[in-house]
C-alpha cells in the first residue's frame, strides 16, 4: 500500500501553494497520507533528511520508493502515485 509523507511549514510560501492541490488529490484517491509539520516534528524530519520543503516521500511496505522536493502539477503527483500505488 502507497503512504504519503507531506512534510512542509506554515510559513513557506511553496507550501501554501502546494497544500491545497495535495489535499484535493488525497480526498480524490483516498491514498494513505501525513502531513507533517518539519519545524515541529524536527525528530521525524532529520529522520527523513528533510533539508528544503515542501517534500514528499513516498512508501510502500515501509520502504521509500520516491523523494520529491519543491512544488508539482497535478499531472506529475498523479503520474508518481499510479506509478507505484
Amino acid at each position: 500500500m502507497l503512504t504519503i509523507k507531506y512534510f512542509s511549514t506554515t510559513t513557506c510560501g511553496p507550501c501554501k501553494m502546494f497544500g491545497p492541490l495535495f489535499d484535493q488529490i488525497m480526498s480524490e484517491t483516498k491514498i494513505q497520507h501525513q502531513k507533517i509539520d518539519a519545524q515541529i516534528e524536527s525528530n521525524m524530519s532529520a529522520q527523513y533528511s528533510i533539508t528544503s520543503v515542501p517534500t514528499l516521500i513516498f512508501e510502500k511496505d515501509n520502504s521509500i520508493v520516491h523523494r520529491h522536493t519543491g512544488i508539482m502539477s497535478r499531472v506529475q503527483l498523479m503520474g508518481i502515485i499510479n506509478k507505484f500505488k
